[in-house]
């Protein structure tokens, strides 16, 4: 047991001087600015760091301050917002401004329990932004650390069970380093090249290959353990891209539930044939003229699959009950989740 603090103890020293080496150059390592940390580990959420790179510069180009996100509407945030998915985290983000204009005057706490306080974070993002910006020994243990801590230690033990989580955490914040922001990101580093996801561990490159248990068991390729997935539930959805006088028409989703407030093309659940599409929409008074297109795509949320037809017709006039947008404006101004823009024509493929 000794000897396992011992080694552990000499986690920081490895990997540090490693990560001073090696780090990506990432927009949001810029500074230690806690908004731009708070930000930047948001849109991580369950999403690749190199999808966010664009979004994270457009929106700090946007709202370059926690006065300015503050103030935004909901439509200019959605937009900014649109293709990165889990909306829900938006919609946080701008609560928890909010927030801190009303009862931090602006500036962002950096109390821990202020931080974890605010809407939409948990121990891991007040972990980071505590570490990061303010250099506390305030561990950020995200599914990356998570693969990397259950290799170090030779753990079987699920890494989703809060269990492990929480004897991770404690095991790291016993043994943070002075620099502990720096301590925090090479963690995350660490997890998500040389010892990533979805590929055997690269433990020929890593600085801690010396007393890593799994690498010296031979156990590194079974780690980390995960529960069973549950399996996605499946819908299917009917959609309809309704062109008129070079306008098309959307809709907005209900206030609450999935894609909440979100623009959408008109939809109804179920798969219709052309003939029962046709029938469906008279039946909302609305006159189909021709189908000029039918394609089918999936769309894969966290828990539910879409299996989702699409007709294209050209209708009879722009009716009051929906919203008719040309193709430019649904482009640059209304945010449509990414389930709904796949169907979005093509200029080159509008109808004339």
């Amino acid at each position: 047991m000794e000897k396992e603090k011992l080694e552990l103890n000499d986690l920081a020293d490895a990997i540090l001087p490693w990560y001073y080496t090696h780090q990506r150059e990432l927009p949001w390592r810029q500074d230690r600015d806690a908004y731009h940390i708070w930000v930047s580990e948001i849109m991580l959420q369950q999403t690749r760091v190199e999808a966010v790179k664009g979004y994270y510069n457009r929106f700090m180009e946007a709202l370059p301050t926690v006065a300015d996100l503050a103030n935004a509407s909901d439509a200019r945030l959605s937009k900014l917002w649109e293709g990165l998915g889990y909306y829900s985290r938006v919609r946080n983000l701008h609560k928890a401004a909010q927030v801190i204009m009303e009862k931090h005057q602006g500036v962002f706490p950096k109390e821990y329990e202020e931080i974890i306080a605010l809407p939409g974070i948990g121990p891991y993002t007040a972990g980071a932004v505590c570490s990061i910006a303010f250099n506390q020994k305030t561990p950020a243990v995200d599914g990356n650390v998570l693969r990397l801590w259950s290799r170090l230690t030779n753990d079987f033990r699920a890494v989703d069970q809060p269990a492990f989580r929480k004897d991770a955490t404690a095991a790291l914040k016993a043994i943070y380093p002075q620099n502990a922001g720096d301590f925090t990101q090479a963690l995350m580093e660490l997890g998500a090249t040389v010892c990533g996801p979805d590929k055997a561990p690269d433990c020929g490159r890593c600085p801690c290959a010396s007393f890593c248990k799994a690498h010296q068991l031979g156990t590194a390729q079974e780690l980390p353990v995960r529960l069973p997935k549950k399996q996605r539930r499946i819908e299917y959805k009917t959609v309809f891209v309704l062109h008129a006088k070079d306008l098309y028409a959307i809709s907005k989703r209900p206030a609450k539930g999935l894609l909440a407030g979100m623009w959408q093309f008109p939809n109804t659940d179920g798969f219709l044939s052309p003939t029962e599409a046709v029938d469906y929409l008279q039946k909302q008074n609305i006159r189909v003229e021709n189908i000029t297109k039918e394609v089918e795509r999936t769309h894969i949320f966290t828990h539910i699959q879409w299996n989702m037809r699409c007709y294209y017709l050209d209708v009879g006039g722009v009716l009051p009950n929906l919203h008719w947008r040309t193709l430019e404006q649904i482009r640059s101004e209304e945010a449509l989740p990414t389930a709904f823009r796949i169907f979005l024509p093509d200029e080159k493929q509008a109808p004339a």
